[in-house]
Order: structure tokens, then sequence, then C-alpha cells
């Protein structure tokens, strides 16, 4: 599976787990709320329970004659005795009683306030606090929404992945197929243009000229359709090309097929412009454009190809006067075509692009409507 894939599968994995999260969250927050209630009344009513036993303690204690009075203690809350004046007669834990007189947000302190009768220790009220909080709460609800959304997620990836399965079979039958028939294919093609170019060394005819010409368009079909086979799984390594002699030989073999509609090919390129780049993308790259503007021009108008440096930088360029594009950015998606009727598959700019994207090269595109089309690209 390619990284590309991966990518796709973990991504759709994950906006799925998250809108079925999003989708639980409703009732969930539901459900928390009234966890939050549940909670704090059970802490209300421990904490109720404590208090009316040191309720009941002090008023056992008023009722015998011992001397000493032993304050039910807690671990869990704090007890305050205050007099009739307000003063603090005695504590478990100052520290919280005094924080609970001063803190203005009683949400942080569970109280339970009892107003005692006479007794012996001469205290008029019973404060019982504890501090309070729903953070037990909220980190378990994270934890299930955590727990849960991996579970969804992996739930989701593991049938997204079973799903993928046939059409990763097709796709590798496919595969296998194709690259079958390039590897058949490729032989007659090669004999085909070995024999036309000896019968034209013989003789010159028009019927030989157009064999040769549908041969070429052939040949370059074959390879754009190789090159989009192969690019996924072959590295093209890039290597030290003089760009100059390399493009006119490719214009030379253009040129037959300019001729056929009585287009001149106009040349403006400087010598000894060398590159780093593979020889096989380069080649794309111009035979494609070449191949449009021939293709989308009509008789008896001229093509000028343009290579030559600008500062640090190589500018290639192929102007024609065809028909012009209704839009730029849409004739470099994949199997698009701005003129079915002149057919082809519609993946060759969708492959000048990627190697553009690859290697760093600017596109730039100028058309007008009925007057013509100029493809410029900026090699850094």
């Amino acid at each position: 599976m390619l990284q590309k894939d991966k990518r796709y599968i973990y991504t759709l994995a994950f906006f799925y787990s998250m809108l079925i999260i999003i989708i639980v969250s409703i009732p969930a927050f539901f459900y928390v709320s009234i966890e939050k209630k549940s909670y704090k009344q059970s802490q209300m009513q421990s904490m109720e329970h404590y208090a009316y036993g040191v309720e009941k303690s002090i008023y056992d204690f008023s009722r015998t004659n011992k001397h000493v009075f032993h304050f039910p203690r807690s671990l869990f809350y704090a007890a305050c005795l205050y007099d009739f004046q307000g003063k603090e007669i005695f504590t478990t834990n100052a520290r919280l009683c005094k924080a609970n007189l001063l803190d203005a947000n009683k949400d942080t302190f569970l109280e339970k306030r009892i107003n005692l009768g006479s007794n012996r220790l001469q205290a008029a009220s019973l404060v019982i606090l504890k501090e309070f909080s729903y953070k037990g709460i909220y980190v378990k609800a994270l934890i299930s929404a955590l727990f849960l959304g991996s579970i969804i997620f992996f739930m989701t990836l593991f049938f997204i992945k079973i799903s993928q399965r046939p059409l990763e079979r097709v796709n590798r039958y496919l595969k296998i197929f194709f690259n079958d028939a390039m590897h058949e294919l490729k032989t007659p093609l090669g004999v085909m243009q070995l024999n036309i170019e000896l019968l034209r060394s013989r003789e010159e005819n028009r019927v030989l000229k157009r064999v040769y010409n549908s041969m070429q368009s052939m040949i370059l079909i074959y390879e754009d359709i190789e090159y989009h086979i192969k690019h996924t799984h072959v590295t093209y390594y890039p290597e030290k090309i003089d760009f100059s002699r390399f493009l006119q030989s490719r214009i030379d073999v253009f040129a037959d097929m300019a001729d056929v509609k009585n287009i001149m090919i106009h040349t403006q390129i400087d010598d000894h412009i060398s590159l780093q780049i593979n020889r096989i993308e380069l080649q794309r790259i111009i035979d494609n454009t070449l191949s449009n503007a021939i293709k989308y021009s009509p008789k008896h108008t001229r093509i000028v190809v343009k290579l030559y440096k600008e500062g640090s930088s190589v500018i290639f360029s192929v102007e024609d006067q065809g028909i012009g594009i209704k839009d730029t950015k849409k004739i470099f998606q994949r199997y698009e075509r701005e003129d079915n009727i002149q057919g082809g598959f519609g993946i060759g700019l969708d492959i000048v692009r990627h190697i553009c994207d690859k290697n760093d090269i600017t596109i730039n595109v100028y058309t007008k409507l009925g007057k013509g089309s100029k493809f410029s690209y900026e090699f850094s």
C-alpha cells in the first residue's frame, strides 16, 4: 500500500471516529451532568451522616459528668465549632475552616451547618466541611472518551482495511496486467519504428510520413502510460543533461508531426545549458508540451520553442497560435482534456505537473482564447 493511501485511510478513520465521538458526546454530556448531581448528593449524604454523629456525641457528652470530650474525627471531613458570638471554639482543620470563611465561591466546599441546642461545650453551631470538586468525574469521563475513541478508531481502521482488500487485489491484478501489456507492446513498437525509419530512408512519401507520425503518437502515449504506472514504485535518479542538445533532439522527433499540419517550429535555444534532472522525466515534460502545442494548433501556424537562462534559473517555453485554454488549472488534473475531439487519455499534463512538483519546477501558463497559449517552465 502506498504512503499516500495509508495517510488517506488513517485520516478517514480519524474523522469517522471523531464524528461518532461527537454524536456520542451529546448523550454523554447529559450523563455527566446526572453523574455530577448524583456524586454531590452522595457526598452530602455521607457528610450529613458524620455531622449528625458529631451532634449526637456533643449531646451525649452534655448528659454525662465526664470532664473530657473526645471529638469524633474523620479523615475526610473538617469540623468547626462556633460559640454564640461566632468565634471558633474548636476545629479539626483550622486551614480549611478559615479558607471556607474567606472563600466567596462556596462551590469549592461542601458544607453542612447545624445549629446546636444547649450543651456543655457552649457551642452555638457545628460546621462540617469538605473540599469538593468534580475532577474525579472529569478524569473518568476523559479516560472513558479516550478509551471509546481508541476502540472506535481501531475498529474503523480494521473495517476500512478489510473493505480495501478486494480493491487492493483488483489493483494488484491490474498493475500486473498493465506491466505485462506494456512489456508486450514495447517490442512490436520498436520493430515498427525501426522498419518505418528504414523505409523512409529508402523512399519518402506522404503515406509513410503519416504512418510514422501515427507511430510517434503511439510511442508518446505508451511512454506516458509507462511512466504513470512505474513512477509510484520506481526511483528516477537525476543526472547531468545537456538540455540544449536534448531539447533539439526531441524537436527533431516532432518535426514531421508538425510538418503534416504545415506548422513551423521556430527555435531560440541557447547553447550549453545543462540541468541536473532525470532524462525520462525531462523527456515527458518536453514531449507532452510539444505534442499538445502541435495537436491544438491550426494548420499553417507557428510554434516558438525557447530555452535560455534568466539569472540563476533556466527557462524552457513553448508558445503556439492555437485555440487557447478555457481553464488553465483544470488541464493539469488527471483525465481532463481541453478538447475531447482531439483524443488522448488526459494524463500527459498530470504527469508533467507531478514531475514539476517533484523537481521544484515552476509552471506558468499564459493563454488567450482564439490566439494561443504559452507554457513556461522555470528550473531553479
